[in-house]
């Protein structure tokens, strides 16, 4: 059976969802439904409401490799589907790696979330040696660093993390504060203008933008 025939099957589900908010309800019968290549297929149909709904469902059941599609929906002409990318692509982010990398990376989310910073470099340092294509404990590694004012280290990390992940965006922002704290205003808008490219709809990152094209341009 085709995606285009059961596309209508994922939105009946996903409209049941947003009237009954039973998350669990339309996972199951989403994950019994479609795998994960024809929820990938579904982010670009035409009916803006299916792509709300396969990328909605990507980020409980997408893996990694669900990364480009949803990178890509980040630029989708709906801005709830990019919406609901930005939260998906973060969800798949972290199920990179093996089940004990994944375990860890949770740890280190934790760790931050605590401000346990001097912990989490060590952890993540010690995860990026032994999983050097984990992008995002070089990200959590960079975040951490920031933290703690070492800048240059921020952006070290950052840069790997957006080297092995062409779409973390939220790695491209990060060098883009650090370059401001390192008082480097064009490399700073040079990394706000990429994390804008590959998140158009951060709105933040886009004044800094505006700001700094202006003091770029007078000086």
């Amino acid at each position: 059976m085709s995606s285009e025939t059961r596309s209508p099957r994922l939105l009946a589900l996903y409209q049941e969802y947003l009237e009954k908010h039973d998350s669990a309800a339309l996972l199951a019968a989403a994950s019994q439904a479609y795998n994960s290549g024809t929820l990938q297929r579904l982010t670009q149909h035409g009916n803006c409401e299916v792509r709300r709904a396969a990328v909605f469902v990507l980020g409980f059941l997408g893996n990694y490799e669900a990364n480009h599609t949803l990178g890509c929906a980040l630029l989708d002409s709906d801005r709830t589907v990019r919406t609901l990318a930005e939260n998906s692509i973060r969800c798949v982010w972290m199920r990179a790696g093996s089940q004990t990398e994944r375990k860890e990376l949770d740890v280190l989310v934790r760790l931050s979330a605590a401000r346990q910073f001097s912990e989490v470099v060590r952890r993540a340092t010690r995860l990026v040696d032994a999983a050097p294509a984990l992008a995002e404990a070089w990200n959590q590694r960079g975040a951490a660093h920031y933290a703690m004012g070492q800048f240059a280290e921020t952006i070290r990390d950052c840069h790997e993390a957006l080297e092995i992940n062409p779409y973390h965006f939220i790695a491209a922002a990060s060098m883009g504060r650090a370059y401001m704290e390192l008082n480097n205003p064009v490399s700073a808008l040079e990394s706000f203008r990429r994390a804008l490219r590959l998140n158009p709809d951060l709105e933040g990152v886009r004044l800094q933008v505006v700001k700094l094209s202006r003091l770029v341009e007078d000086s």
